[in-house]
């Protein structure tokens, strides 16, 4: 009986696996490229200006601290 319950969702999984093959035969991926590629460098710029804040934080930090 349990080799009976393994077989019936061993079947099931195979039977869901080979219907939702073609749900991923082509999907047009070029405008989500595009968008992760533009949001990668906004992010890069926004980090950029972050970090030059803390810099200049720190450095004038030093500077009131020199005199």
């Amino acid at each position: 009986m349990k080799h009976f319950k393994q077989a019936r969702r061993f079947g099931a999984v195979v039977v869901t696996a080979v219907a939702a093959t073609p749900a991923f035969a082509a999907i047009n991926t070029t405008g989500a490229t595009t968008a992760i590629e533009e949001a990668g460098t906004a992010v890069a710029v926004v980090g950029l200006a972050v970090l030059t804040v803390v810099v200049g934080i720190k450095v004038w930090k030093w500077m009131q601290r020199a005199l």
